[in-house]
């Protein structure tokens, strides 16, 4: 796969839309070989593979930055935590096993809620659905799970006054992150998932005409 000709836009959808159920890379793999890119096109592509790569590494060192920072402030870590929540919600693969998993739980305890949990059915014409099937939350259209988190987000953010400390502990997250994925050798084992990865959703394509 070509990264250089990867725009911002597909790099988003690809992360949106892959499994983010996979465990971290070892830390030996991790922090293996650093190099300095040889071109802006170099580092531009390089960028982008490790940000897919590592994708569940750079997720779980921001979290653990964030941690540090609220030590002392235990309610900032339930406002960190429900904004987490929120962003998980954004990507296609967890709302759908987070639904899933909730219907689960609540089917055990009253089978009748858990049918209206259910996602609705997206039409079939001619065998095929008549558009993209929309994201479902526990029988809700998943926006409105993110905006109820969001707003809960917001309000313990602010009863907790930990927004100077977020903001700080965010940018030093996400500056270690592109300083990583900008040194950080791509190695085989990442390429060879990534052709993986394209097999898989073009697979999927073909698996739903």
């Amino acid at each position: 796969m070509d990264w250089g000709s990867v725009t911002a836009e597909d790099l988003t959808d690809a992360l949106r839309e892959v499994d983010w159920s996979s465990p971290p890379r070892p830390l030996s793999e991790f922090f293996s070989r650093f190099t300095v890119p040889k071109s802006t096109a170099k580092w531009n592509s390089r960028l982008k593979c490790n940000l897919y790569y590592y994708r569940t590494n750079y997720f779980v060192m921001i979290f653990l930055i964030l941690g540090l920072g609220f030590l002392r402030r235990p309610l900032a870590i339930v406002a960190a935590l429900s904004t987490a929540l929120t962003i998980a919600f954004l990507n296609d693969s967890f709302a759908g096993t987070f639904s899933e998993k909730v219907t689960r739980t609540v089917r055990q305890f009253s089978p009748h809620l858990a049918a209206k949990m259910r996602p609705p059915l997206t039409p079939v014409i001619r065998g095929r659905p008549s558009s993209k099937r929309a994201i479902h939350i526990c029988g809700r259209p998943r926006w409105v799970f993110i905006m109820v988190f969001s707003f809960v987000s917001f309000i313990l953010w602010y009863v907790s006054c930990g927004l100077l400390t977020v903001s700080w502990a965010l940018a030093i997250g996400l500056l270690a992150t592109i300083l990583h994925a900008s040194f950080r050798t791509p190695n085989l084992k990442a390429r060879l998932n990534t052709f993986r990865e394209e097999f898989r959703a073009v697979w999927r394509n073909y698996s739903e005409l």
